[in-house]
């Protein structure tokens, strides 16, 4: 019930992107929801990390199922392009609309990478025994 749970949430997290994107012509909501889309995100890395240790896990990617640091993996480097999409996103807020190029190229890859985290997240779950 909880990897549902989480999945759940994921699932959402991508859907409240997908909206944020139809927005990207209104700023001000455009920004809200992609900065909810990402605090969520990264609330929902703490969850799985309080409730499975994950950290622990992934530290141990010798050992781990290649499924899961293939997931591991996209999730780090979505979270990575979060501060890339933040500071971009801020240039543009402060008038610099030269980035916009570069912060749609960006963002359309954050949002592939956050949709195969939540694809590799059904591979990679191992159920409790």
């Amino acid at each position: 019930m909880e990897t549902f749970l989480m999945q759940m949430q994921s699932f959402c997290i991508v859907l409240l992107m997908g909206v944020g994107i139809y927005y990207r012509r209104h700023q001000n909501r455009h920004v809200k929801i992609m900065s909810a889309a990402m605090i969520w995100d990264v609330v929902l890395i703490l969850q799985i990390e309080l409730s499975r240790s994950a950290i622990l896990k992934a530290s141990k990617a010798i050992s781990n199922a290649m499924a899961l640091n293939i997931h591991v993996s996209i999730a780090v480097l979505t979270v990575i392009f979060y501060i890339f999409m933040i500071k971009t996103g801020r240039q543009m807020l402060k008038g610099d609309f030269k980035i916009r190029r570069r912060h749609k190229a960006l963002g359309w890859t954050t949002f592939c990478l956050r949709i195969l985290t939540f694809v590799t997240s059904f591979w990679a779950v191992v159920p409790k025994e």
